[in-house]
């Protein structure tokens, strides 16, 4: 598989997912909806979308033992939570800075996986690590120049929450093997969604009046489009890749994420900012670039 070149038309799916999942945030910004039921939408509406996807390929005869369907319900009442604190950063912080936040996830998963999966911790991850955290340190030094100071911090803490909990499901992906990713993405996905109904019961979240045709339009795309058909075209671009470059194209996410921010949104990015992103997500690259090579 890793001598055969990468499909053109797989290249174009999975940058094309990426340019979708980059423009969440802008989507976000325009919602006037709770970060919770938004959660609840995604999930709900994704799953559906890839459950008729698998119907039509015939691909949903698949067998799960209740133990990893324990496992996928959880990772997606995870994958919630992390939607509900990414999706509360946009309204603290910058997309670009809560979306530079949220990509610390492979820093916590390099620093927990010794603990957890019981992996050595080379040099070269180690140092990756380190430079993700300097990356940090310089994006939270011009935060306070882009606005209130106190509001920012809160959008970049939250945005370091949802990366802590997207984290955690990619933990508990590498042990639930033996299905396939568009089965295993369908439960996570309704998972995230129902777990958001006691959430939502208890925070009063749910929408109290009617939607008028700009929501329920953006309310669709996020469901659809940043969710069900996403996940469709990045899962299907897979078997016409290398994984390495599959997961090298992956970082493209944080690349759009910041380009429509300048873009559409008019929002400021600063030395320390730019420099900062190229800390992290080339040391995120780097450590995954490793890891495949291994």
């Amino acid at each position: 598989m890793e001598n055969r070149n990468n499909d053109p038309k797989s290249v174009l799916m999975i940058i094309t997912s990426m340019m979708i999942f980059g423009s969440i945030g802008l989507f976000r910004r325009n919602l006037p909806l709770s970060s919770g039921f938004l959660a609840l939408f995604r999930g709900l509406a994704g799953g559906l979308l890839i459950f008729l996807f698998m119907r039509l390929k015939n691909r949903n005869r698949v067998r799960m033992t209740r133990r990893q369907l324990l496992g996928l319900a959880l990772s997606g009442a995870f994958m919630g939570i992390n939607w509900i604190l990414l999706f509360e950063a946009y309204n603290y912080t910058s997309v670009a800075v809560a979306t530079l936040c949220y990509y610390m996830q492979p820093t916590i998963v390099i620093l927990l996986s010794p603990l957890i999966f019981r992996e050595r911790l080379t040099v070269r991850k180690g140092l990756c690590a380190a430079v993700a955290v300097a990356g940090m340190f310089l994006i939270s030094g011009a935060a306070g120049s882009m606005g209130e100071q106190g509001k920012d911090i809160r959008g970049m803490l939250l945005g370091l929450g949802a990366a802590v909990f997207y984290a955690c499901v990619v933990i508990l992906n590498k042990k639930i093997s033996g299905i396939d990713a568009y089965p295993k993405t369908t439960v996570q996905l309704f998972s995230a969604g129902i777990a958001m109904i006691p959430y939502l019961l208890l925070t009063g979240g749910f929408p109290s009046g009617g939607f008028d045709t700009q929501t329920i339009v953006l309310l669709l795309i996020l469901g659809v489009v940043h969710t069900g058909i996403a996940y469709v075209l990045y899962f299907g671009s897979l078997d016409g890749l290398r994984a390495q470059s599959a997961a090298l194209f992956s970082y493209a996410d944080p690349l759009f994420a910041l380009l429509f921010s300048v873009v559409f949104l008019r929002e400021p990015l600063t030395v320390p900012v730019i420099i900062g992103a190229a800390l992290i997500i080339g040391s995120a690259v780097i450590s995954e670039a490793e890891g495949k090579k291994r």
